[in-house]
C-alpha cells in the first residue's frame, strides 16, 4: 500500500486548498481513511475521516463546517476541501488509512492507521 498525499501551498486566511490522497494496492472503498496534520512543535492531531462501510465521516470540532472529505472513484483518491482556512490550520497534513472498520472513539487514534501517506504542507499566512 502506498499513499501520496499532495496539494498543499500557501495561501492567504479565508482561502480554500483541496487536498488529495493518491493510493496505490489499495481501495478506498473499505476501511477508514483519515486526514491528520502535525503542526512545528506539536502532536499529530486528528483532522477528519471517512468510514466507507458505514457510510459516515467525522471532523475535528476545529474544522467542521470549513472541511470536507469527498472520494473520486476513477483516480482512486480522496480529497479534503479545506474552506476559510486559519492560521492555525496551518501544519503538514497526512492521510492514513486502515482496512479494518474502526469504532468511533477509535478514529482520531494515530495508532490505529497502518498506512501513511507523506505529509503535504499547508500555510496560511498573509
Amino acid at each position: 500500500v502506498q499513499l501520496q498525499a499532495y496539494g498543499g501551498g500557501l495561501v492567504q486566511p479565508g482561502g480554500s486548498l483541496r487536498l488529495s490522497c493518491a493510493a496505490s494496492g489499495y481501495s478506498f472503498s473499505r476501511g477508514v481513511m483519515g486526514w491528520f496534520r502535525q503542526a512545528p512543535g506539536k502532536d499529530r492531531e486528528f483532522v477528519a475521516a471517512r468510514r466507507w462501510s458505514f457510510g459516515s465521516t467525522n471532523y475535528a470540532d476545529s474544522v467542521k463546517g470549513r472541511f470536507t472529505i469527498s472520494r473520486d472513484n476513477d483516480k482512486n483518491a480522496v480529497h479534503l476541501q479545506m474552506n476559510n482556512l486559519r492560521p492555525e490550520d496551518s501544519a503538514a497534513y497526512y492521510c492514513a488509512v486502515t482496512p479494518r472498520n474502526l469504532i468511533l472513539s477509535s478514529l482520531r487514534a494515530v495508532q490505529e492507521y497502518e498506512y501513511w501517506g507523506q505529509g503535504t504542507l499547508v500555510t496560511v499566512s498573509s
